[in-house]
């Protein structure tokens, strides 16, 4: 477990001996204090990453796999923001070494994978391609991984139940595969998206239109209210919905949405009502009463926060709302307004957080408590989310949108990357372990009995 108590003394007694014995600070109006606090958090984060019991696997966490993905996407965030190499090496190792047959689905751990593993790291490889972060020689272009990771999760698109969607895990014999889930169909939606701008190919475009259409069929994108259901199942025609709330179930279509926007200049008006429609669903993330003094202003996870039971999933789910919204106040005007004002005040108070740990530095999961987690608790996951609402702030600065091949993008497209891949085929089993089971979503066991439906959630630790 990354987060045990041995793991949180031996990574503070590292960043002790580098003398950083002091809690961080940030002036989230200041580029340069921003730039400061979010290289101590970065280094934080990496001194986890490199003290795993599973270092030797470049790219691959202890218990899971798809986190290594949604890191490696917020620190190629962090260097474009920043312009702080210093990890660039590690990154470039992980991703590499983790993309299979150019399609992020490598066969040691295809067996036991959900679509939104997968689409993490398809989503973290587009980022690269955005922000043309270093590509090394002799190895497959930033944008053609992420092409590989659209071009096998489009024949899974399933039409035997519920008319289209995607299954949450791939394989008949997992929990998942009688699930359809927002993440894992919103992943897809995003990446879509972000494809269709980069590469201005319109079969992007109209698969981004497809999922999107499809998602609002169903619980998982209910236009009336703008609610985002966490999971749907099979056995119900997609019909019943598991309720609970998850930051980064918005976010993902969020972001997907106000690419379409951009993609389509503005002209279909669709793609600017989900987005004020879901962002302003989304305010139910900044609650105003029963969280000290948040007053309305600091990101929440309000399904597992207020009981403290967030596991090492969840504690990254901000990471990805902060960031993706916070992207496309870039590229769709008039959002900033809706956005930036409380990822700001967000900011400040997650930074607050950052004072446990010998170094006195690492930092807490309940941004509105001000305070860090107990010592046997901390770890890279909450780091990573701290990392990305600085991220987020830093965006403002830039004053540069995300980049395509039309306008300096240097990532060159392989629309037939990975479909020449064997991983798609139904592998044997090896013994898989309990945290082997799952990467970035829910675990939804559904029982149905007549017409009601019991929903427990666990989870996935893989």
């Amino acid at each position: 477990m990354i987060c045990s108590q041995w793991l949180a003394a031996l990574v503070g007694g590292s960043l002790a001996i580098q003398g950083t014995l002091a809690a961080i600070t940030v002036q989230v109006d200041d580029e340069n204090s921003l730039k400061t606090a979010a290289k101590a958090v970065a280094t934080n984060m990496m001194d986890f990453y490199n003290a795993r019991d599973s270092k030797d696997i470049p790219g691959k966490f202890d218990g899971t796999w798809w986190e290594g993905g949604s890191m490696f996407m917020t620190l190629i965030q962090y260097w474009w923001l920043t312009g702080d190499s210093q990890f660039n090496g590690l990154i470039q190792e992980g991703m590499y070494w983790q993309k299979g047959d150019d399609d992020f689905f490598p066969s040691n751990y295809s067996q036991y994978l959900g679509n939104d593993d997968q689409v993490f790291w398809g989503l973290a490889a587009i980022t690269a391609a955005e922000v043309n972060f270093p590509e090394l020689p002799n190895q497959p272009s930033w944008v053609s991984l992420a092409q590989g990771v659209f071009n096998t999760q489009v024949p899974r698109w399933d039409t035997s139940s519920c008319h289209g969607g995607l299954r949450w895990q791939i394989w008949p014999y997992q929990s998942g595969y009688l699930t359809k889930n927002a993440i894992s169909n919103g992943g897809l939606f995003q990446l879509a998206a972000r494809l269709a701008l980069y590469t201005k190919n319109a079969t992007y475009a109209e698969w981004a239109e497809r999922i999107w259409d499809w998602s609002a069929t169903t619980p998982l994108l209910k236009q009336k209210n703008w609610n985002i259901a966490d999971s749907t199942t099979c056995e119900t025609q997609c019909t019943d919905h598991g309720d609970w709330q998850w930051t980064y179930n918005y976010a993902t279509y969020i972001s997907g949405a106000g690419y379409m926007h951009n993609y389509t200049n503005g002209t279909a008006t669709k793609w600017m009502d989900g987005i004020q429609g879901l962002v302003g669903t989304s305010e139910q993330f900044y609650p105003t009463q029963g969280y000290n003094d948040a007053g309305g202003n600091v990101l929440v996870e309000i399904t597992c926060e207020p009981i403290d039971k967030c596991d090492r999933n969840q504690k990254t789910f901000k990471a990805y709302f902060s960031n993706w919204l916070a992207l496309i106040t870039t590229i769709v005007p008039g959002t900033a307004d809706l956005i930036m004002p409380k990822l700001r005040t967000s900011a400040q108070a997650a930074v607050e957080t950052c004072t446990g740990g010998s170094s006195g530095n690492l930092c807490g999961t309940r941004w509105y408590s001000r305070k860090t987690d107990a010592a046997d608790e901390l770890g890279l996951e909450q780091e990573m989310s701290v990392l990305g609402v600085l991220n987020a702030n830093l965006i403002r600065f830039k004053n540069s949108a995300p980049l395509t091949a039309d306008n300096g993008g240097t990532s060159k497209s392989n629309p037939n990357a990975g479909t020449n891949s064997t991983d798609n085929d139904v592998p044997i089993l090896n013994d898989i372990t309990t945290g082997d089971r799952a990467g970035a979503g829910i675990l939804t066991f559904v029982f149905v009995t007549g017409w009601a439906v019991a929903v427990t959630w666990m989870i996935r630790g893989g």
